[in-house]
């Protein structure tokens, strides 16, 4: 069973964290990983960074920038994943837009991905047809899940249709805003959550974007599987030590 569907299964509400490959210094990638899982992490999100991240906000753009400037690629990537499965066994899924794989060669970045034992991937600007007819025999040929974001403003006809073609868990995105732009949650949000979570759809959803501290950890986790945070951890790494990572999770259970 892949990692991540296993993973889904336990009796608990998922704690997902996000950071940008080679940030804050070029050669920090598996020491921030083996780091989390040691602090009780469930899953994480590598991000492939590239030079226009149009869905994220300042923090994780200039994260971005700075691991472009510090020689990050996707290729590089790869070198440095290279033995994780060696001290790793919490999934990991690589969380970037598509031209740099696309770039890359599709079936070539899926097979890296196999190699090195990545999970699945989350593609902002993968559209859902382009996925289906061109790439998702390629996914599966790989054994990688493909993760499809949903917003508030997307329709319970597409969330069906996004459900329909899923096999691990919807990215569910809590609102319209970029990743790191809000304090917390108000009605609106918390209403949303309700309403995804009475669709009763077949995978579960994990949140992402405004979870920052335990308070938003809990509001997200009331009515769906786990939380991904993002922005506020990139923000910690920035000012912290990797050994001080610990903190920074136990803060948030």
């Amino acid at each position: 069973m892949n990692r991540i569907n296993s993973t889904l299964q336990k009796d608990k509400k998922l704690l997902s964290i996000y950071f940008t490959a080679g940030y804050p210094k070029i050669n920090d990638t598996v020491s921030i990983i083996q780091e989390l899982e040691k602090t009780g992490v469930d899953m994480i999100e590598i991000g492939l960074p590239f030079s226009d991240p149009l869905a994220d906000g300042p923090t994780i753009q200039e994260s971005s920038t700075i691991a472009i400037e510090n020689g990050m690629t996707t290729s590089l990537l790869f070198e440095q994943l290279a033995n994780i499965r060696e001290s790793v066994n919490i999934p990991l899924i690589i969380m970037g837009y598509f031209n740099p794989m696309m770039q890359f060669g599709m079936e070539k970045f899926c097979q890296k991905c196999a190699e090195v034992g990545i999970d699945g991937l989350i593609i902002p600007d993968l559209p859902l047809q382009v996925y289906q007819t061109e790439y998702k025999a390629i996914f599966e040929k790989y054994g990688l899940k493909n993760i499809f974001l949903i917003t508030p403003q997307t329709s319970n006809e597409r969330i069906a249709q996004i459900d329909t073609i899923s096999d691990s868990f919807i990215y569910m995105v809590s609102s319209a805003a970029v990743t790191g732009s809000q304090s917390d949650f108000g009605n609106e949000q918390v209403s949303y959550f309700k309403r995804i979570a009475d669709l009763n759809l077949k995978n579960p959803q994990i949140v992402g974007f405004g979870i920052k501290d335990k308070e938003t950890f809990t509001q997200a986790t009331k009515h769906q599987k786990g939380a991904i945070i993002g922005s506020a951890f990139i923000k910690f790494i920035k000012n912290n030590s990797i050994s001080k990572i610990n903190e920074f999770v136990k803060a948030l259970r």
